[in-house]
């Protein structure tokens, strides 16, 4: 069965966009970014809320990007299937891309029934904090920046819940981005 999987750049003391709706500090290098792309080339679905889908709309234009590393996310990003859960939005626009047909337990249960070995990867941290409260996500793997924002969008939900992890991998980036990623106890 395939995984559910969240992963997110996330500052050192939790959040994924600080209290100025900025998350520039988690910009990438060209390491952390290639590592980056071979996590998406490990994905089957890329589900998202309309947040992230309406920042990640900037990748599905070619003429955006003359970079060689970006043209590469680039083509691994706009064929991969993405789902939209959205409460306003009506269509989408993007290469393989469309809206939840039903609830997020529903879209996975059906996504997960699929023939397939490639995750189902969520983003957005609203998204992420409805899957985890539905103990939908099998796999948690945060990319730690050296910042400290003070505030903003959490990484993690912030319900009463225990979960129990254990640790999968970790590495540790030139620029001193670290990788850990937690498989959930079942």
């Amino acid at each position: 069965m395939r995984k559910v999987t969240y992963s997110m750049g996330v500052s050192l003391d939790g959040y994924v966009i600080g209290p100025d709706g900025k998350f520039d500090w988690g910009d990438p290098d060209e390491e952390v970014f290639r590592f980056c792309i071979e996590e998406v080339r490990g994905v089957d679905v890329h589900l998202m809320g309309r947040r992230l889908y309406e920042t990640m709309l900037y990748w599905e234009d070619p003429a955006n990007t003359t970079d060689p590393a970006e043209q590469e996310w680039v083509d691994v990003w706009c064929p991969l299937p993405k789902v939209v859960f959205s409460r306003t939005l009506t269509e989408v626009r993007g290469t393989a891309t469309r809206l939840a047909a039903g609830g997020l337990a529903e879209e996975i249960a059906r996504l997960r029934a699929e023939p397939g070995d490639g995750d189902i990867a969520i983003g957005g941290a609203t998204l992420a904090a409805e899957a985890a409260a539905l103990d939908l996500i099998d796999e948690y793997r945060a990319r730690v920046c050296p910042v400290l924002v003070g505030g903003g969008v959490p990484f993690f939900p912030q319900a009463e819940r225990h979960v129990d992890l254990d640790l999968v991998e970790t590495r540790t980036f030139a620029s001193k981005v670290v990788y850990m990623a937690y498989r959930v106890v079942r």
